[in-house]
C-alpha cells in the first residue's frame, strides 16, 4: 500500500506544480493579508438576484461545493456529509469545526442548524442586502468556525432602507411530458435591531425509473428477463425564518426555525418474464409505496463580545423526523390482484445538542477558545412484515400471515460529551497554526428486541498550518483524527430496497463508530488580475474500524448480513480544482472550470479473505464546465459535464458479488434578466439520458463456496429534465 501512495504523490505534486508555476511571475492583487474581497461593485454588471447568484461569479467559489469540497461533519455544522469520496461518512462534533471544505457564514457568524443551515439562507437573501463577500484564507480565533479550508464571509449592509422580497416560479417538465409547478417566496429585512428572513418553498420531486434486468443461471443458460417502472411522484414544502437581534454593538442572538412535510407516494409496475420454459411465460407484479415525512428543527446563538476581546458564545439545536413507509405487492392475475407481501417501516429521530465556548487573548497573537458539546440523539424504529402463505393471517400485517423479525422495534440512544480546546497562532503575518484537542465520552444503549449498552472514548487532536508563500500562493497541511459519525439505521432492521428478492436488512447491536487518521496537504494559487484558482490536494487516511457489510448469521438456513466493523484499511488520493476567466482572450466573464479525483484504496475483504478496494468507491470523478455572462445582453449559460471512474466500483455481501458502472451526466442552463429585472432561466438536466448499470452474481450458499448460482445484468434509467424558472423582486 504504502509504495501506491508514493506513485501517487510522485504523479500528482509535479501536476499540481507544474499548475502552481507561474505564481513567481504573478501580480499582487490580494493585498498583505489573505483575505480577498469582492464588493457589491464587483456584480452589478451582472444583475444578480441573491447573494447566491453573485457566490456563484466569484472563480471557483460557491457555497454548493468549491475546492476542497468534502462533506460537513456533525454537530452544528449542517448533518453528515462525505471525505475524498462517497465512502467516507462525516465526523462527529462541532467543536472542532469542518475538516476541509468551505464553510459560509453570514455577517461573520453561522447558522446554528442543519438543514436550516447557512447555504439555504443565501437563496433568501437579496444581492441588493448584501455589502462584499470576503474569501478568508487563514484561521483566527475571530472567526465562527474552526478547521475549515477557507472561509466565505457574506456581509450585509448595517441598515436596510427597505424590506426585500424574492421569490420564483418553476415548472419541471420530466420524462413522458409529466409537468410539476413549484416555487419559492422570501422576505427579508431590518427593524431596529432586529434583522430576518422567512420564506416557504414548494418543490416537486416526480422521478419515473426504467430498469430492464436479464439473468442467467450458473450454467450461463437464461434465467429470465425484467422491466419495471417506478414512479415517485413527491412535493415537498418548507416554512423557514432566520432571526437576528443586536442588543448592543457586544451582545446578539439568532434564532433559526423549520418546518417541511414531504409526501413521496411509489407506484411499481414489474414484468417477469422466464426464460427457462418455452413458450415463456410471463408473471407481473404491482408495487404501491405510500410514504410520508416530516421534520421540524429550532437553533440558535447567543453571543457576548467582551472589552478586552474575549468572547462568550452558546449554541443549541433540537430537530426531529419522522418517517413512515408502507410498501404493499401484489400478484396482478386474471382474476385480479393477490397481496403477497406487506412491509411496514416507521422511525423517529430526534436530536439535541449544545454547545458553549469562551474565547480569550493569551498574548498579542495567541488566542485560546474553551468549551464543551453535548448531544443526545435517539432513534425509534419499528417493522412489521407480512407474507403470502401458511399460517394465520393477521390484521396488522395486511391480512397476511406475519413474520417474525429480529430486531424489528427498537430505540437507540446515544449521549455525547466533549470537551475542546482550540488554540489560534499567528506565528508571523504569512504563518498561521491551529491546533485542537478533543475528547469524546459516549454511551451508546438499545432496547427493544435486544437490550444492549456500551461506553465509547476518543482523543482527539488536530494541527492545522498555513503558510503563505505569497500573497497568492498558500500552503496547508494538517493531521486530524476524525470520528465518523454512526448511522442508527444501521443498528435494527430495516427495509432492503436494493434487491427484489430480499424484503428486509438486518440489524447490527454491536456496531462501533468507525474512526480515521487524515493526513492532508494543500496548495491554492489564485491567479493574478482575478484570472482565476487553482487548487490541489492530496491525502491519505488511515481507517479504523472499517463499516461495510459482515455475517450475522445465526442459523444457517437463513444467511444474514449486515453493516459492521470489518478491521483496517487504508485510502489515498489526488484532487486537484481549476476555474479560469477568460481575459488572455478578452472574454474576462466567461469562467472555465474543471476537477479530478483520483483515488484508492485497500482493505480485506470479510468474506473472502483478500486484499481489495472500499465497498462501492469509483477509482475517482472529473467534471468540466462554464459559465458565461453577456452583461450587454443580460444574458449568462453554462453548462457542466461529470463522469465517474469506472472499473472495479464493487460491492461484497454474504453470497453475492456487485459491480457497478455509470454514464456522463451532462446539464446546460441559459438566462435572461428583462428590463424589469426579472430573470428567466431553462435548464435541462441530465441531457445524455444517462444509464446506472450492475452486475451481480449470485452464488449458492456464502459467496466463498464459490458456487455460482446466477449472474444478473441491470441497468436503469430516468429520462432528461427541463426546468423552467422565473426569479425576481420586489
Amino acid at each position: 500500500m504504502g509504495s501506491k501512495f508514493r506513485n501517487w504523490a510522485f504523479f500528482g505534486i509535479p501536476v499540481l506544480m507544474l499548475g502552481l508555476g507561474s505564481a513567481a511571475f504573478g501580480q499582487d492583487n490580494i493585498g498583505e493579508e489573505s483575505t480577498v474581497v469582492y464588493p457589491a461593485s464587483y456584480f452589478e454588471e451582472f444583475s444578480p438576484i441573491t447573494a447566491q447568484d453573485m457566490l456563484d461569479r466569484i472563480p471557483g467559489m460557491s457555497s454548493r461545493g468549491g475546492p476542497g469540497g468534502g462533506g460537513p461533519p456533525r454537530g452544528f455544522s449542517g448533518g453528515p456529509g462525505g471525505g475524498p469520496s462517497n465512502v467516507t461518512r462525516g465526523g462527529r462534533g462541532f467543536g472542532g469545526g469542518r475538516s476541509g471544505g468551505n464553510e459560509i457564514l453570514i455577517n461573520g457568524k453561522r447558522t446554528a442548524g442543519k438543514n436550516n443551515n447557512t447555504t439555504s439562507i443565501l437563496d433568501r437573501i437579496t444581492a441588493d442586502q448584501v455589502e462584499h463577500i470576503e474569501i478568508i484564507r487563514d484561521t483566527s480565533g475571530s472567526l465562527d468556525v474552526r478547521g475549515s479550508g477557507q472561509v466565505v464571509n457574506v456581509v450585509l449592509f448595517e441598515e436596510l432602507s427597505d424590506t426585500s422580497i424574492s421569490y420564483d416560479v418553476n415548472m419541471d417538465r420530466y420524462l413522458r411530458d409529466e409537468v410539476r409547478p413549484g416555487g419559492n417566496f422570501a422576505l427579508s429585512g431590518q427593524s431596529g435591531g432586529l434583522s430576518y428572513v422567512v420564506s416557504a418553498s414548494a418543490t416537486p420531486r416526480y422521478f419515473e425509473q426504467f430498469t430492464w434486468e436479464d439473468s442467467i443461471l450458473g450454467d450461463y443458460s437464461p434465467n429470465d428477463y425484467i422491466w419495471e417502472e417506478r414512479t415517485t411522484d413527491s412535493i415537498t414544502y418548507d416554512l423557514s425564518t432566520n432571526l437576528d437581534y443586536q442588543f448592543s454593538a457586544n451582545s446578539s442572538a439568532r434564532l433559526n426555525a423549520l418546518y417541511s412535510q414531504n409526501d413521496r407516494p411509489q407506484s411499481v409496475m414489474r414484468y417477469i418474464t422466464d426464460l427457462k420454459v418455452q413458450p415463456n411465460v410471463q408473471d407481473i407484479e404491482r408495487e404501491a409505496i405510500p410514504g410520508e415525512s416530516s421534520s421540524w428543527e429550532i437553533g440558535g446563538d447567543y453571543e457576548y463580545l467582551a472589552a478586552n476581546n474575549s468572547r462568550f458564545k452558546v449554541l443549541f439545536i433540537a430537530n426531529e423526523n419522522d418517517n413512515s413507509a408502507l410498501r404493499e405487492r401484489f400478484d396482478v392475475l386474471a382474476d385480479g390482484e393477490h397481496k403477497n407481501l406487506f412491509l411496514s417501516t416507521d422511525s423517529l429521530i430526534t436530536e439535541r445538542i449544545v454547545r458553549g465556548s469562551y474565547t480569550f487573548d493569551i498574548g498579542a497573537n495567541m488566542d485560546l477558545e474553551l468549551g464543551a458539546e453535548g448531544a443526545q440523539t435517539v432513534l425509534d424504529s419499528s417493522l412489521a412484515l407480512g407474507i403470502a402463505g401458511s399460517g394465520t393471517p393477521a390484521d396488522h400485517v395486511g391480512g397476511l400471515v406475519p413474520v417474525s423479525i429480529a430486531n424489528a422495534v427498537s430505540e437507540v440512544e446515544e449521549v455525547r460529551y466533549e470537551p475542546f480546546a482550540i488554540h489560534n497562532w499567528v506565528i508571523n503575518p504569512r504563518m498561521t497554526l491551529e491546533s485542537t484537542l478533543l475528547y469524546e465520552s459516549s454511551t451508546i444503549s438499545q432496547t427493544g428486541d435486544f437490550n444492549n449498552s456500551r461506553d465509547f472514548e476518543f482523543l482527539k487532536p488536530k494541527v492545522d498550518l498555513r503558510y503563505n508563500l505569497t500573497p497568492q500562493l498558500q500552503l496547508r497541511g494538517s493531521i486530524e483524527r476524525v470520528v465518523l459519525q454512526l448511522s442508527f439505521a444501521d443498528f435494527v432492521a430495516a427495509n432492503d430496497d436494493q434487491d427484489d428478492d430480499s424484503n428486509t436488512q438486518a440489524g447490527n447491536v454491536n456496531l462501533r463508530q468507525e474512526w480515521l487518521w487524515k493526513y492532508d496537504f494543500n496548495a491554492e494559487y489564485r491567479l493574478p488580475n482575478d484570472y482565476g484558482v487553482l487548487d490541489g490536494n492530496l491525502y491519505y487516511h488511515a481507517h479504523h474500524d472499517r463499516i461495510e457489510r459482515i455475517d450475522v448469521t445465526v442459523d444457517e438456513d437463513n444467511l444474514l448480513s449486515a453493516n459492521g466493523n470489518i478491521g483496517d484499511g487504508n485510502m489515498w488520493g489526488f484532487r486537484g480544482n481549476a476555474a479560469i476567466r477568460m481575459r488572455m482572450f478578452d472574454m474576462p466573464n466567461l469562467q472555465l472550470t474543471a476537477s479530478l479525483t483520483v483515488e484508492d484504496s485497500a482493505i480485506m475483504d470479510p468474506f473472502l479473505g483478500y486484499e481489495r478496494r472500499f465497498q462501492n468507491m469509483a477509482r475517482g470523478f472529473n467534471s468540466f464546465g462554464f459559465r458565461h455572462d453577456i452583461p450587454r445582453w443580460n444574458l449568462n449559460w453554462g453548462g457542466r459535464w461529470m463522469n465517474r471512474h469506472d472499473g472495479n466500483i464493487l460491492r461484497i455481501d454474504i453470497d453475492d458479488i456487485e459491480y457497478a458502472s455509470g454514464d456522463p451526466r451532462g446539464s446546460l442552463f441559459v438566462e435572461y434578466i428583462d428590463s424589469r429585472g426579472l430573470t428567466w432561466r431553462i435548464e435541462g438536466q441530465s441531457l445524455t439520458n444517462p444509464e446506472s448499470c450492475r452486475e451481480r452474481l449470485r452464488y449458492l450458499g456464502r459467496v466463498s463456496a464459490g458456487i455460482l448460482e446466477e449472474i444478473e445484468y441491470r441497468c436503469n434509467y430516468s429520462g432528461r429534465t427541463l426546468n423552467f424558472k422565473v426569479s425576481g423582486t420586489f
